[in-house]
């Protein structure tokens, strides 16, 4: 059963050019320009899943959830959330819904975040009881006990990121929006937010997920829609994402000396201006990690190496060109 129905939906955004005749002309006369933040996008999304939305900054994902989440109307389109026009029946559709954004916090500077929690509390009309078994099973699962008494300012941004879902939770929604969730955080801290979220998830929370972090995707959302310049360019598997562009790994070495050649067994290689670092886009379907070191090892002589999936500015600009 679809819990949220999005038909192409459009965002437009109007600016001005600045006059080609000159500064003091712009005072008087400047050209309009329309900028389609979000260029008819439609998708649907089933009760109860996880959707990765991925794509570079500035493509239209933090735009597509605002909505979403009815903090923007949009220009065109129809959106259904649980049966509400979030815009327009925002009173009772925030009841129904969580959202986290890494960049920006519910919480309130100066206080502890339980003062802020309970005022989740109070604008949710939440029972006492259920309020304090929520937030101590929250607590308890985030390892947060000592956290949530100290002021926020003080408060590292893993711990901060633990408080800002738990304060999105409280309420028990039945959609949650989470927006960059896990930027900036240690591999603990992501780990922890992960889990919970699976957690939820298989309480039968549904999540949309923007993040530029594959790891998050990989790690929770088994489909993915992918935006570029306000357009929906995928949307599908995850593991479909992959086969699009094959099995690939981008492997970072540092070098003990400077890498004269342009390959490495046939390889392309790019490389520093020094020529003491290189980068090489590996195909597995080709050739094995194990068997490109041992090739590695006998073409040159390197401190250190790093092997890391492709990066996602990479791999949409690969789809979109494509």
């Amino acid at each position: 059963m679809e819990i949220i129905s999005v038909k192409d939906l459009r965002k437009t955004y109007k600016t001005y050019k600045r006059s080609e005749k000159g500064f003091f002309k712009s005072f008087f006369k400047r050209e309009k320009v329309l900028v389609n933040a979000v260029d008819g996008i439609s998708f649907g999304v089933e009760k109860g899943t996880i959707v990765g939305m991925l794509g570079p900054n500035g493509a239209g994902k933090s735009t597509t959830i605002k909505m979403l989440c009815g903090a923007l109307f949009p220009t065109e389109g129809e959106i259904s959330v649980m049966g509400y026009s979030p815009a327009k029946e925002r009173a009772k559709y925030v009841k129904k819904i969580g959202a986290v954004f890494g960049q920006r916090s519910q919480l309130i500077f100066d206080i502890p975040p339980v003062d802020s929690f309970a005022m989740n509390k109070a604008i949710y009309g939440i029972p006492d009881d259920e309020y304090k078994k929520r937030l101590a099973e929250m607590v308890e699962l985030f390892g947060i006990a000592d956290v949530i008494n100290k002021p926020t300012r003080v408060l590292s941004l893993g711990e901060r990121m633990k408080c800002e879902i738990v304060m999105a939770m409280l309420h028990k929604p039945e959609v949650v929006f989470l927006d960059e969730p896990t930027i900036g955080l240690d591999v603990i801290a992501k780990a922890t937010i992960r889990e919970t979220i699976k957690k939820m998830n298989a309480e039968g929370v549904t999540f949309i997920l923007t993040t530029h972090d594959l790891g998050d995707v990989e790690e929770l959302a088994e489909r993915v829609i992918v935006i570029n310049h306000g357009k929906k360019i995928f949307d599908d598997k995850l593991h479909e994402l992959k086969l699009l562009l094959g099995n690939k790994k981008i492997v970072d070495i540092s070098l003990t000396a400077p890498f004269e050649g342009d390959a490495i067994d046939g390889i392309p290689v790019s490389k520093n201006e020094d020529g003491t670092k290189i980068s090489v886009e590996l195909d597995l379907d080709k050739t094995e990690v194990k068997e490109f070191l041992s090739r590695l090892g006998k073409a040159v002589d390197f401190s250190d190496i790093e092997i890391k999936e492709l990066p996602m500015e990479e791999i949409i600009t690969r789809l979109y060109t494509e």
